[in-house]
């Protein structure tokens, strides 16, 4: 078993505590703010976050593997970590089709986990994915490809809230004349959903989904939605009472003619 030291928690980035490991050819998990890589002999294996769909939710959806296909995989190889290879065994899924939708998805979720590069929090030595092993990919290329995709991104249109905040359309935005994905991206925006919810809905690599999505924004068709109001508090009056809200007062003066009868 390969020593582990605790050199990674120097580093003032994810990125950097990476490559530490990477260095030292540690396996295991390490968390950063917005997802988890695993590590086997130092090289990426997987990465998820939050912010992107899983891979089940990518071959479902697209008909690649049926929903109880896929489940049974889960289901029968989860413990083992060994899904990638049911599904696989199971004739469900070519090997060579797997092996690109998971780096597509390993991909995608290190550009969330890495674009936005902050100190990592924890490392778990030892820890796998449910997944297994597919394919590994050396650190560097993971740091070099999420730069690649965060320069075109910025490109494109250079605000960050595009990627995770809930999209809403500008008025009188249509998709008419719009280039067909581009048109079904902004069918999906509905001031609620974020980008990774997008792209869960049409299916789609959240990167590829994203290049659409700031396009649209460059464009003036789609834009972070407003935050949501916050509660009304009551706020004391010079005299020392308490102003009401209008709804407030109202429910008061109801609930007291109530009361008096």
């Amino acid at each position: 078993m390969t020593r582990v030291t605790t050199t990674w928690t120097t580093q003032g980035t994810t990125s950097a505590a990476l490559g530490t490991l990477a260095a030292e050819g540690a396996s295991g998990a390490l968390s950063g703010e917005r997802g988890i890589v695993y590590l086997s002999a130092g090289r990426v294996v997987h990465v998820e976050s939050a912010f992107t769909p899983d891979l089940g939710a990518l071959l479902t959806p697209s008909g690649a593997v049926p929903p109880d296909g896929w489940w049974d995989a889960v289901d029968r190889g989860g413990t083992q970590h060994r899904v990638g290879h049911r599904l696989v065994d199971s004739g469900r899924l070519a090997a060579g089709a797997l092996e690109v939708c998971h780096l597509g998805a390993l991909f995608d979720a290190a550009y969330f986990l890495l674009a936005h590069d902050t100190r990592a929090h924890r490392f778990r030595p030892g820890a796998s994915h449910w997944l297994g092993a597919v394919r590994s990919v050396p650190v560097d290329a993971v740091v070099r490809e999420t730069g690649r995709r965060r320069a075109l991104l910025d490109r494109i249109w250079p605000d960050p809230a595009i990627d995770t905040a809930p999209l809403t359309r500008v008025p009188d935005a249509r998709a008419a004349g719009l280039p067909v994905r581009r048109g079904r991206t902004l069918t999906q925006v509905d001031g609620v959903r974020t980008a990774a919810e997008i792209a869960s809905a049409l299916a789609c690599r959240t990167y590829r989904t994203l290049v659409e999505l700031r396009r649209l924004a460059a464009a003036g068709l789609v834009a972070p939605a407003p935050p949501a109001p916050a509660p009304s508090v009551p706020t004391a009056d010079p005299a020392g009472g308490v102003w009401d809200d209008p709804d407030t007062a109202l429910l008061r003066r109801l609930r007291d003619a109530l009361e008096a009868l």
